[in-house]
C-alpha cells in the first residue's frame, strides 16, 4: 500500500519545520508542490534531494490522473504548498479527493501538521478562538460583498486572507458594514523579518495602513472580532 503525506511547511522562517516532516520529505519517492522554485530553496535548505512535480490550480486533470498512477504503482508521495499546510485555501484539497475517491482501499492518506497562518494570527490576536470561521481568499467580485455583510453578523471570529492589492479595499468595505467600533486585527509577515499584528477597530487600521503604505506587502491574514 502507498502512502500520501500532507505536509504542512513554513509560512515564512525556513527552522519552523517539523522533524517529522523532514524524515518524511527525505523518504518519499516525490514530491509534490505549487511552485517546484519554492520548495526547492527549501529542499536545498535542508540537503534533500528528491524530485518534484508541479501541482497547482492551473494543472489539468491529466497531472491528477499521472499521480494516481503513480500512488497505483507503490510510490509513496508528499504533498506540499508554498507555504503552510496543504489543502486550506490551496487546490491540493481538490487531488485529495480525488485520491480518497479512486483509490480508498489502496492509499494511506496521512496528515503530517506543522505551520499555518490562520492559526498563527489567531494564536497572537488576542480574539477568541475557541470557535471560529474561516473564509480563505474572498472572491474577487461575485459574492464578496454578501461575505461582508455575514462577517458583520457573524457571532463568532472570521478569519479571511487578501492580498495586498486588494488589502485597503477590503478594509473600507468592512468599514461600511461593521460600524466604528468593532474590533479587527490585521497579521502580516508571520514568521518573517518584517512580521506585524495589528489591532483596533477599522477606523485605527485604515489610518495606520493610509500612513504607512510601505507596509502593505505580503499576504495579509485579516481577524474580525464576533459581535
Amino acid at each position: 500500500m502507498s502512502t500520501l503525506y500532507i505536509v504542512a511547511t513554513p509560512i515564512g522562517n525556513l527552522d519552523d519545520i517539523t522533524l517529522r516532516a523532514l524524515e518524511i520529505l527525505k523518504s518519499v519517492d516525490a514530491i509534490l508542490c505549487e511552485d517546484t522554485r519554492v520548495t526547492r530553496t527549501l529542499l536545498n535548505h535542508y540537503g534533500i534531494s528528491k524530485p518534484t512535480i508541479a501541482y497547482h490550480s492551473q494543472s489539468k486533470l491529466s497531472k491528477v490522473e499521472q499521480i494516481i498512477e503513480q500512488l497505483k504503482s507503490g510510490n509513496n508521495l508528499a504533498l506540499v504548498s508554498d507555504a503552510g499546510t496543504p489543502t486550506i485555501s490551496d487546490p491540493g484539497s481538490f487531488l485529495v479527493s480525488r485520491v480518497r475517491e479512486e483509490l480508498d482501499d489502496l492509499v494511506l492518506i496521512i496528515p503530517v501538521p506543522g505551520p499555518s497562518a490562520v492559526i498563527a494570527a489567531l494564536s497572537a490576536s488576542g480574539f477568541p478562538a475557541s470557535e471560529f470561521l474561516f473564509l480563505g481568499f474572498l472572491p474577487h467580485k461575485k459574492g464578496r460583498q454578501t461575505l461582508f455583510k455575514e462577517i458583520a453578523e457573524c457571532a463568532r471570529t472570521s478569519v479571511f486572507y487578501e492580498s495586498p492589492h486588494r488589502f485597503l479595499k477590503a478594509l473600507n468595505s468592512l468599514s461600511e458594514v461593521l460600524g466604528p467600533e468593532r474590533k479587527i486585527a490585521i497579521a502580516r509577515e508571520i514568521t518573517k523579518i518584517f512580521e506585524e499584528i495589528k489591532t483596533g477597530n477599522v477606523t485605527e487600521i485604515i489610518s495606520y495602513y493610509t500612513e504607512n503604505p510601505d507596509k502593505i506587502r505580503g499576504e495579509f491574514v485579516i481577524i474580525v472580532s464576533g459581535l
